[in-house]
C-alpha cells in the first residue's frame, strides 16, 4: 500500500502528487487495481477535508466539453461514436500544443503533419474513421469562428468493401484457448462464460456485455439477446453444456451484487463490463494459451462460428439472421472463407500456345 505520511495529520497535497505515488503501484500490473479504487475513495476524502489541491484543468478542456455536447445533443450521435470523436480530438489538440501554435492559426499543413503521424500509428480503415472525426471538428471549429479557414475539405484514405476476407480460427486452436482459462478465480468462469458464448453462439461483444440476468429463460432453455446492428430481439437456444457453464459463473464466478447485468468486474467495484473489456479478456487469454499473436480481434471467434455454420450446410439466410446482419451481402462475405465451395466454381486457367494444362 503506498505510504504518503507518517504523522497521523495529513498534509496538503497537489493532486498530480498523489497520482505519482499511487502509480508507482503500476508494476505488478494486478496489484494497480487493487490500489485504484482505494485511491479513487482517498481522493474524495482529501478534497472532502480541503487537503487537496486539483490538477489544473487542461488546455482545450472546455473546447472539448462543449464539442461532446453537440455531438449529443445536434448530431445525435451515440456514446461510443462520441468517444472516438473526442479521442481524436485529443490527439489533434495535444499535436497543435505540441507544435506551439494556436487552434487560430491551425493550417492545412498543420493537419497533414497530423495525418502523416497518424498514419504510422494506425491502419488505413482506422485512419479512414479520424480523418472523417476531424472534418466534422474542422466543420463545427469554423462555424463558431475557432479557425480562421475552412480546414474539413481533407484527403481520405482509399479503402475499399471487403478488400480483405473475414479471419477465421481453426476450431482446435479456439478448443485450446477455452480449455486453456484457469477456473479457480472469478474471472476465469466469467471470462470462459462470455468467449464460450462468441464461439458457441456468434454474439458481438456489445450484445455480450448488454446480457441481463433474466436474459436466461432456465425453464425453457433459451438465451434473449438483443441484437445492436438489427434493434431486434433474438432468441438461442442454450445445450446442457452451456447451462451448466453458465450456472457455474453464477455460483463461483459473479460477485454478489445487485446489480441486473449478467457480466461484471471481477474486482471491486462490481460493475458491468464495457464492450471493450471484451477484446482484452480474448488477447489476454490468447496469450495465455500461447495461440499466435496473429488472433488480436475477439471478432475472430465471431468469424469462426460462422464459418463452422457454413461448413455445415446451413443456409446463408439463416446464419445472417443469427449473426444480426443487416442483408445477405455481409453474410456473403464468409463464403470467400470456404476454399472446397471455392474450388467449385473456379473456373478453369487458360493454357499458353503450345502448352498444357492438367
Amino acid at each position: 500500500m503506498p505510504r504518503l505520511w507518517s504523522d497521523a495529520s495529513p498534509p496538503v497535497l497537489q493532486e498530480a502528487e498523489l497520482l505519482a505515488v499511487f502509480g508507482r503501484e503500476r508494476q505488478p500490473r494486478s496489484r494497480f487495481f487493487v490500489f485504484a479504487s482505494t485511491r479513487r475513495v482517498y481522493t474524495r476524502y482529501l478534497r472532502a477535508q480541503g487537503r487537496l489541491v486539483a490538477v489544473p484543468q487542461p488546455p482545450y478542456e472546455d473546447l472539448i466539453r462543449r464539442y461532446v455536447q453537440y455531438l449529443t445533443e445536434v448530431r445525435g450521435l451515440s456514446v461510443s461514436t462520441r468517444i472516438h470523436h473526442t479521442i481524436t480530438l485529443r490527439s489533434l489538440l495535444a499535436h497543435v500544443q505540441r507544435s506551439q501554435r494556436s487552434l487560430q492559426r491551425l493550417s492545412r499543413d498543420d493537419l497533414e503533419r497530423f495525418i502523416l503521424e497518424r498514419s504510422r500509428e494506425v491502419s488505413r480503415h482506422s485512419l479512414q474513421h479520424e480523418v472523417a472525426h476531424l472534418r466534422a471538428f474542422l466543420r463545427y471549429a469554423y462555424d463558431l469562428g475557432l479557425v480562421s479557414e475552412r480546414l474539413d475539405a481533407l484527403d481520405t484514405p482509399r479503402t475499399y468493401r471487403d478488400e480483405l476476407p473475414p479471419r477465421a480460427l481453426p476450431w482446435p486452436s479456439v478448443l485450446q484457448l477455452l480449455r486453456s482459462i484457469d477456473c479457480t478465480s472469478r474471472s476465469g468462469w466469467r471470462d470462459l462464460c462470455i468467449l464460450h458464448l462468441i464461439a458457441y453462439y456468434g454474439l458481438r461483444p456489445s450484445e455480450v456485455v448488454r446480457l441481463r440476468m433474466d436474459s436466461i429463460d432456465w425453464e425453457q432453455a433459451l438465451l434473449h439477446v438483443y441484437q445492436s446492428k438489427t434493434r431486434s430481439p433474438l432468441l438461442l437456444p442454450l445445450d446442457a453444456r452451456t447451462l451448466r457453464l453458465l450456472q457455474d459463473y453464477l455460483q463461483h464466478g459473479r460477485a454478489n451484487s445487485a446489480s441486473s447485468m449478467l457480466f461484471l468486474r471481477a474486482r471491486c467495484p462490481y460493475i458491468p463490463l464495457e464492450r471493450t473489456a471484451v477484446g482484452d479478456i480474448f488477447r489476454k487469454r490468447m496469450r495465455e494459451a500461447r495461440l499466435p499473436d496473429c488472433a488480436k480481434h475477439v471478432y475472430r471467434l465471431r468469424h469462426t462460428f460462422a464459418m463452422r455454420l457454413l461448413s455445415r450446410g446451413v443456409g446463408m439466410k439463416a446464419i445472417g439472421d443469427v449473426l444480426g446482419h443487416h442483408s445477405f451481402y455481409g453474410t456473403s462475405a464468409y463464403l470467400r472463407l470456404d476454399v472446397a465451395m471455392l474450388r467449385d466454381v473456379a473456373l478453369p486457367v487458360p493454357c499458353t500456345e503450345g502448352g498444357s494444362h492438367e
